[in-house]
């Protein structure tokens, strides 16, 4: 590709739009100043002709109206946004959040510069070609084409400054990062939380309607009333699947309107959980011990999700024989432990659930302990009844 001749380079900035945008930059920025200079030309005639005691109270009033001026929120907004409009200045959007001192002090001296060079470029254009023209007509052209250059210069100079005026400092990018991190972390965080919700809830469905029918099976032609009880209870079950799926879909999709289920189960509501592992044709033993309804209602529904997991492994994978859950809330603590054969053949398998089991108990600042004694396998995790999040 060939490289631009030296005539396209120095006619650039004469036919480029962008030098008269940054021109109309200065200009707004000597229009700024032009109050502050009446009122300091009034200042100084005071002083001339009543003495500095008289023209004190004039000179403050400039400087403090001046800085004040130079440190509103508000001015910083206009600064941002005529500096990307008239001089293509790579400034982000401005943050909604109350700008730092810091900001408001660059951008307090980002202001005085506007009205500096602004000032300076009014001055060579409104009192230069006049002089010149006094001085000979035919120098007004080429004191013309110096000042648009002197345009150009100013504006690529301010539209470099800007950034580092106007933008974010280190610290708020910082900030920014961190907080992009965070949300991010966030989101994550609620995704595995759904897909853990999914696990739990239609895991357990399946599993639970797969015992039913299979029972159901067994008996329709002998019990046909246990096999419409069993048909009802899967309807039950596959409702509260569907709702559960409903919701989490509408979380991962992002849908703002969608809240958490106001009767999301908890640890009062054991005995239907149990109720339904038993209509499968599991032997159950559960027992209850402690103020389970006194649980904060964070800990509680995750305790039962946690319940919800184990018994659903239980089922899967337990050998011939009794289930065995306990649930004891004490003062400060929450255990649950369960206990059931172990089934012969291959090495159990950890799965998904008791990664699950373990997630949530590392959540909430509990443990976790499992292994087989005994010919049963035993699963005991210990929560703090206050949780932590």
């Amino acid at each position: 590709m060939s490289r631009p001749g030296a005539g396209v380079i120095f006619a650039g900035p004469l036919v480029s739009v962008a030098t008269y945008r940054r021109g109309v930059y200065f200009f707004l920025g000597s229009v700024l100043l032009l109050p502050y200079l009446v009122w300091a030309v009034a200042t100084a005639q005071t002083v001339q002709s009543d003495g500095w005691r008289a023209g004190l109270i004039p000179l403050l009033i400039l400087v403090v109206a001046g800085g004040a001026v130079a440190f509103l929120g508000v001015l910083r907004s206009l600064e941002i946004a005529a500096a990307r409009l008239l001089l293509d200045a790579d400034l982000p959007a401005e943050s909604s959040e109350r700008p730092s001192r810091e900001a408001r002090l660059r951008s307090a001296l980002w202001f005085a510069l506007h009205l500096v060079s602004g000032g300076l470029v009014g001055a060579l254009t409104f009192a230069g070609i006049p002089f010149v023209y006094r001085l000979t007509a035919w120098a007004v052209p080429v004191y013309a084409l110096a000042l648009v250059y002197v345009v150009a210069g100013f504006g690529a100079l301010a539209r470099q400054m800007a950034p580092v005026l106007l933008g974010p400092s280190a610290a708020d990018q910082a900030a920014e990062r961190v907080a992009a991190a965070e949300a991010e972390t966030t989101k994550l965080a609620e995704r595995n939380r759904i897909a853990r919700e999914l696990h739990d809830s239609i895991g357990h469905a399946l599993t639970a309607t797969t015992l039913q029918v299979a029972a159901a099976q067994r008996v329709f032609d002998a019990d046909p009333e246990f096999a419409r009880r069993a048909l009802a209870k899967i309807e039950e079950v596959g409702r509260a699947a569907a709702a559960d799926l409903d919701h989490a879909l509408g979380v991962l999709r992002g849908d703002d309107r969608v809240a958490e289920p106001a009767d999301a189960p908890d640890l009062t509501q054991l005995d239907q959980l149990c109720a339904t592992v038993r209509d499968s044709g599991v032997v159950l033993n559960y027992t209850e011990t402690g103020p389970v309804a006194e649980v904060p209602a964070a800990v509680s529904r995750e305790a039962y999700r946690i319940v919800q997991e184990g018994l659903t492994n239980a089922v899967r994978h337990a050998g011939p024989g009794e289930v065995r859950l306990s649930v004891l809330v004490t003062v400060d603590a929450i255990r649950i432990e369960f206990t059931n054969p172990v089934a012969e053949g291959p090495t159990r398998r950890s799965g998904r659930g008791l990664a699950g089991i373990r997630e949530r108990t590392d959540l909430l600042g509990g443990t976790v302990e499992r292994g087989a004694t005994g010919g049963r396998w035993r699963l005991a995790i210990c929560l703090p009844r206050s949780g932590r999040r």
